[in-house]
This record gives C-alpha cells, sequence and structure tokens, in this order.
C-alpha cells in the first residue's frame, strides 16, 4: 500500500483523524520547545537554583484558573523606580538621601503570598543605608529597622524577603503580608485601596546610586503555574513532550524492528539458530523488565538515554518474536520465495528483501500501539525516583509533585497537567494504532 493510499485511508476513520490530530499537536509542541528553549537552555533553567527564578511566586497555580473562580485571584507586581516618585536632597559634602514613592494598587480577592523588596545598589565602598514605611490605605503606617545594604550572592542585587524576616513578623504579631494587607476588622480579608511604600536611602559616596524594585507575589502564575522551587511548569511541560516523544519512538521502533529481524532469521535459517533465538527469547519472557531498569538506576546511572539503552538490549528478543516466527514460517513456503531460490537470491536477501517487507503491514500497528506504554514506562521510573536528574520531563515533575505533597496542599495542577499530557499521548496513539490494525488485518477490516 502507498503512502497516500495509506493516508486516503486513514482520513476515512475519524478516531484516525483524532489521533492524527492529536499527534500533530504534540509535534508542534516539540518543535516549538526546541526552537524557542535549546536544550542546554532548558537544562541550565530547570536546573537553576531557586535564585533563578525569584521573581515567581511559589506554588501558584496556572494563571488562566482566575478565570474560572468567582474570586479575583492575585498576580504577581513587581514596580521598579521608572514608577515610583523620586526625590534626592543633598544632606552633606558626598552624602545624599533619595527617596522613593511607591504606590500599590491592590484589587485581589485573596491575600499576596509573599512580600520582597530588591535593591539594586552601586557603590564603591561605603554601602547604602536605608529605611523602609509601609503605608496601608487605611493609614496605618509601619517603619521597618534600618539596614546596610551589601551585594547579593546574585551578583549586584540585595534581596530583602519581608515575609520571611521572623523579627519583623515578631514585631508586627503576624505575618507582614496578612499584617499590611488584611483589613483589621476583617481577619484573612483583603484591605483594597492604594498602599504606599517610603524607601529613604543614605548614600555616601558621589557616584553612589540606589534602585529598588517591589515585588508583590500572586497565587498564580503564568500557563502552567509553578512549582516548590519557583520553577515555571511551562518549561517541563513542553520539554517533556519532545522527551517523550522521542523515547517512545526510538524504543518502540528499536525493539520491533530486533525482534522481527531475529524472528524471520530463526524462520528462515532453522536449526541450532532457531533453537537459539527461541531459548533466548524464552529466558527473557521471565525477566521482568521494571526490576531490572531499578537496578540499573539505582546502581549505574539514572541517564534517560542509558535507560533506553537497557532497555533495546533487554528487548532484542522479545516475546512478539514467536508470533512474527509463526508468520515467517508460513511466508517461507510461499511460491515467490521458491521462485526467488530458484534464480539464485541469496539467504539474507529473500530475509530482508522478500520475508520482512511482507510482515511489515502486521508490524506497524504493533509498533504504533507499543510507543504510549514505553511513555509512560519512563514516567513511571521518574515517579519512582529514577528519572534522568538533568531532563525537565513530565515524570520529573509527577516525581516532584509526589515528594512535596502536591495532592495534600491542593496543588492539583502540578499532578493533573503532565497526567493529561501523559494520557493524550497515549489516547492519540491508541486510536492512530486500532485504525491501522483495522485497515492491515483482513478480519477486521470495514466493508
Amino acid at each position: 500500500m502507498s503512502k497516500k493510499g495509506l493516508l486516503s485511508r486513514l482520513t476515512r476513520y475519524r478516531s484516525a483523524m483524532i489521533g492524527l490530530v492529536i499527534l500533530f499537536f504534540l509535534l508542534a509542541i516539540s518543535l516549538y520547545a526546541v526552537t524557542s528553549m535549546p536544550y542546554g537552555e532548558a537544562v541550565r533553567r530547570w536546573r537553576g537554583s531557586e535564585q533563578t527564578w525569584r521573581y515567581n511566586p511559589r506554588n501558584a497555580a496556572p494563571a488562566w484558573i482566575d478565570m474560572f473562580t468567582p474570586k479575583r485571584l492575585p498576580h504577581t507586581l513587581i514596580l521598579d523606580t521608572e514608577q515610583a516618585e523620586r526625590e534626592e536632597e543633598k544632606i552633606g559634602k558626598v552624602t545624599r538621601r533619595l527617596t522613593y514613592r511607591f504606590f500599590v494598587k491592590y484589587t485581589a480577592d485573596l491575600l499576596p503570598s509573599e512580600l520582597a523588596i530588591v535593591f539594586l545598589p552601586r557603590f564603591e565602598k561605603k554601602p547604602p543605608l536605608v529605611e523602609i514605611t509601609w503605608i496601608t490605605p487605611d493609614g496605618r503606617e509601619f517603619k521597618f529597622g534600618r539596614q546596610i545594604l551589601k551585594r547579593g550572592s546574585s551578583g549586584k542585587e540585595h534581596w530583602y524577603a519581608v515575609s520571611q524576616d521572623t523579627k519583623l513578623a515578631s514585631s508586627l504579631g503576624g505575618d507582614p503580608q496578612e499584617v499590611f494587607f488584611a483589613d483589621p476588622k476583617k481577619p484573612g480579608v483583603p484591605l483594597k485601596g492604594v498602599h504606599k511604600i517610603v524607601i529613604q536611602g543614605l548614600v555616601f559616596e558621589p557616584d553612589a546610586e540606589l534602585g529598588v524594585k517591589i515585588v508583590v507575589y500572586g497565587t498564580v502564575h503564568g500557563l502552567a503555574g509553578t512549582d516548590h522551587l519557583r520553577r515555571d511548569i511551562t518549561i517541563a511541560l513542553l520539554w517533556g513532550t519532545p522527551v517523550a516523544l522521542a523515547f517512545g519512538l526510538a524504543a518502540s521502533l528499536g525493539i520491533s524492528l530486533t525482534s522481527v529481524i531475529a524472528a524471520a532469521l530463526g524462520a528462515w535459517f532453522g536449526g541450532l539458530i532457531d533453537a537459539l533465538i527461541q531459548r533466548l527469547t524464552e529466558i527473557r519472557m521471565v525477566l521482568p523488565t521494571l526490576p531490572v531498569l531499578i537496578m540499573v538506576g539505582l546502581f549505574y546511572s539514572k541517564s534517560l538515554w542509558m535507560i533506553l539503552a537497557v532497555l533495546l538490549i533487554l528487548n532484542i528478543i522479545e516475546s512478539s518474536v514467536k508470533t512474527y516466527r509463526a508468520m515467517f514460517l508460513q511466508e517461507a513456503r510461499a511460491p515467490y520465495i521458491e521462485a526467488a531460490r530458484s534464480y539464485g537470491a541469496g539467504h539474507l536477501r529473500i530475509v530482508f528483501r522478500y520475508l520482512i517487507p511482507r510482515i511489515i503491514p502486521w508490524l506497524i500497528p504493533g509498533f504504533v500501539l507499543a510507543v504510549p506504554s514505553y511513555v509512560f514506562l519512563e514516567a513511571s521510573l521518574a515517579v519512582l525516583g529514577l528519572g534522568d536528574p538533568v531532563l525537565p520531563t513530565w515524570g520529573k515533575l509527577l516525581s516532584d509533585a509526589y515528594s512535596q505533597g502536591a495532592l495534600y496542599h491542593g496543588y492539583y495542577y502540578w499532578v493533573l497537567e503532565p497526567a493529561f499530557f501523559l494520557m493524550l499521548t497515549g489516547f492519540g496513539f491508541t486510536l492512530i494504532g486500532y485504525t491501522l490494525d483495522k485497515i492491515f488485518n483482513p478480519r477486521l477490516r470495514e466493508i
């Protein structure tokens, strides 16, 4: 059957069309992932510390959830010095007082998750001295203790995690974000309005400067949300797609081809070769795949491609060899094989030119149907803690969600998003595989 003929037959089935749409969707995501974010960049960002993602809220749900909730959920607000009122006053030969006034309009129906103030000081020897005043919409005023700024570990940024300041929380009698943003008469209910943050800094050098950012963390973020390390889950969902397809297709294709070749060689040559292949197949049938892969992951390497190599070696001759062998034994007695032998065709030519191509129509549906099982296998290994520590994959997302108790804490998106992609992949390949089986198997073919 030609490619055009096969495609035209596929388009007659609604199930195949749905499966092809799903497959093209996954391929489009894969293409977008590898072109928009190269492999090295994706790995670097995903394996980066919390400092890499510090502007993202922790354990935030996807932003689109806000469209389906009756309450308006808080999104992260970031204000820099360009959005503030700035005053400069000279109080000595070189000493200057810089004053910034930030105005944060808060309209959400829930409290923010965290607060942070980022200072970007520029100085040579004498660090600036700053003081912070927070004024709520109802006129309450909170003064923070003075602090000397130093260059942070991330370069020129000096992070002040307001929500993690235990001394401030103790003096306020509660978490800063709750005290600042909650209505004092209605605990837990946000006080909507404009918050005023006044930051005064003393700089002691002529060329010294002070930049400031106010970060009010929300509870929703991005297309897919964030995890416990503030990482954007979108990266793992995007890059998990090409990794899953590559692993599933490579494993299925490699195992299908080696099994067919082994069965063809055994059926054609017979004798000791056939006996050896059959005994090895029977030994392989009693060897459990998952425990062997777990042992490799525990004692040798957790690399995804090492797991793939071991999987291919284990399944060079799998149980399907016996099924293919029965087909080849029947084909080996066909008249066209006798004709090929009569004009002098060699053994390998007969095996690879005449026998194997006759089995391809029965091989293709099995190959397509086997892809989801290997995709799920990779995810299962990751959930067991044996996933590739480098690659951001769907299985790694599920593993992190399990270790962090995502379902217990109500972070359902963290589990449902990778699970949805896994089920979508399995559903798409299954629809295509069963349709191909109908096309190539005369007993299932529809009239």
